[in-house]
């Protein structure tokens, strides 16, 4: 009986142990990531707090892992319990996980720190968010054959499982496959990228492109409604990306009286000459200014130049300022801008009818 309580009281004594020494390795630990943190910080390379970050919790879990182990394992002893039926399994699968869990989070970190340009990339938003989306893919699958092979499934059944049930599986996905290879292809072909405005007039989409999805992306409208489209949907249509323009066109069509006709050779000449000299406007693109048409109530004049900028706002500034310099010129040259208007000619011998009546 003694024996008996002195071993009951040695059980708990590797519990209470066990939990103290949890506890200890815990607060050591916090203190040990906060030190590694401020050292880190004072560095100019980024990559060892990236690496300092990603550690410290799957590091800190881990500690109450090993502790809640060996709590279990002492029970098991104690109660004749089976808990864990192969240990040896347990313990490689949750180092795999561990491992795993530091990785991926590594992954998220570096991708925070170049998409808020703490380092200097030449790629854009769209190859970096899909180039860690791979990354991550690449560690879950690795980590999920770990885990498999760990428990004795065999991998290469799991992979001819796939292949006969591939097709099945292919078809009732077949949508959602469409989507992920239709991101794969934004990411190859790369025809927008995020923050670039784009529009279809096949499918009504226009807005800012805000996030690039594995099955949809997302586009902010001009009215500030998210429209979430499939990715397939982009390898059906045409996309237009305005973002990408190299020049903004102004494309317009004038109209001048036809009292004024003899003054139209020298208002297209006034008005190329001060758009070849204007500051905003771009020579070395195609200009020009000429008598087009007769029009019905007017003689039209087109006007065909490039703007420098391509900003919208800027744009349409400039577009006014031209716009109002060619009235002026128009005015200058004793001449009027035409509006829409009918004219009525009457017979001598109609007007004599209609006085007789």
């Amino acid at each position: 009986m003694m024996e008996y309580q002195a071993y009951l009281e040695l059980w708990w004594a590797k519990v209470a142990l066990a939990l103290v020494i949890a506890m200890i390795a815990y607060g050591l630990s916090s203190m040990l990531f906060e030190r590694l943190k401020n050292q880190s910080s004072k560095t100019k390379n980024l990559f060892d707090d990236a690496v300092v970050g990603a550690m410290q919790v799957p590091v800190n879990y881990g500690i109450l892992f090993y502790a809640s182990w060996f709590i279990v394992d002492v029970l098991e002893k104690q109660f004749s319990l089976n808990v864990f039926v192969e240990e040896k399994s347990i313990f490689i699968i949750c180092n795999a996980v561990l491992f795993a869990w530091f990785v991926l989070r590594l992954i998220k970190i570096r991708e925070h720190q170049i998409l808020k340009g703490e380092l200097e990339t030449k790629s854009d938003q769209t190859t970096i968010g899909m180039i860690f989306k791979i990354l991550r893919i690449i560690v879950l699958v690795l980590t999920v054959l770990v885990v498999f092979q760990t428990l004795g499934l065999s991998i290469s059944g799991i992979i001819a499982f796939g292949g006969v049930g591939g097709a099945a599986v292919a078809f009732a996905s077949k949508d959602l496959l469409a989507n992920f290879f239709g991101a794969f292809m934004i990411f190859l072909d790369k025809p927008f990228a995020i923050g670039d405005w784009i529009r279809s007039s096949e499918k009504n989409i226009e807005g800012t492109v805000e996030h690039i999805g594995w099955r949809v992306t997302r586009i902010r409208t001009f009215d500030k409604r998210p429209l979430y489209v499939p990715n397939s949907v982009f390898a059906q249509i045409s996309i237009e990306n305005p973002s990408r323009m190299t020049h903004r066109r102004i494309y317009e069509t004038i109209g001048v009286r036809y009292q004024d006709f003899s003054q139209v050779n020298a208002i297209c000449k006034d008005i190329e000459q001060m758009l070849k000299h204007h500051q905003d406007i771009d020579g070395e693109q195609t200009l020009m200014v000429n008598f087009n048409k007769f029009a019905d109530s007017s003689l039209e004049v087109f006007i065909y130049c490039f703007t420098h900028t391509t900003h919208w706002q800027t744009f349409h500034q400039i577009k006014q300022r031209v716009l109002l310099e060619i009235g002026e010129i128009i005015e200058a040259n004793q001449a009027e801008i035409a509006f829409p208007s009918h004219s009525v000619y009457v017979e001598n011998n109609a007007a004599e009818l209609l006085g007789k009546v």
